[in-house]
């Protein structure tokens, strides 16, 4: 416990610290909250954007089906609108232009940011 005094005033105010409850897991496992979960981002390059735009799926199938369908769109060679949302919030959304995306690429990212595969192409394995 501590104790204070109180700026301008001759009394004393106590402060009691905060108690944070232990942890229950048993020993040798990892706690829920550490254990990564894998998201699979599919990330498009734009015409003259120095930044890609990228859209996470919690799904592998659902990355997958959206890569195919903005391949497809620039294999047709048309221009056409793309709209693109948020699994998690629908009213997060963008549209863009099928014949400004210059590159399409999926990966998978792992919450704890290492052991992740990473973009692109590497010879390191």
């Amino acid at each position: 416990m501590l104790i204070a005094a109180a700026p301008g005033s001759g009394s004393t105010a106590r402060r009691r610290s905060a108690r944070v409850a232990p942890c229950r897991t048993p020993p040798g496992a990892v706690p829920p909250f550490l254990i990564p979960f894998p998201m699979f981002v599919v990330e498009l390059s734009l015409r003259l954007s120095p930044m890609p735009i990228a859209v996470q799926r919690k799904e592998k199938e659902a990355a997958q089906a959206l890569y195919g369908e903005i391949r497809q769109a620039l294999e047709s060679g048309e221009p056409r609108v793309l709209e693109l949302h948020c699994e998690k919030d629908e009213h997060k959304r963008i549209s863009l232009l099928s014949s400004e995306i210059m590159a399409v690429q999926t990966y998978e990212k792992t919450a704890g940011g290492s052991g992740g595969r990473r973009p692109g192409f590497s010879l390191e394995s």
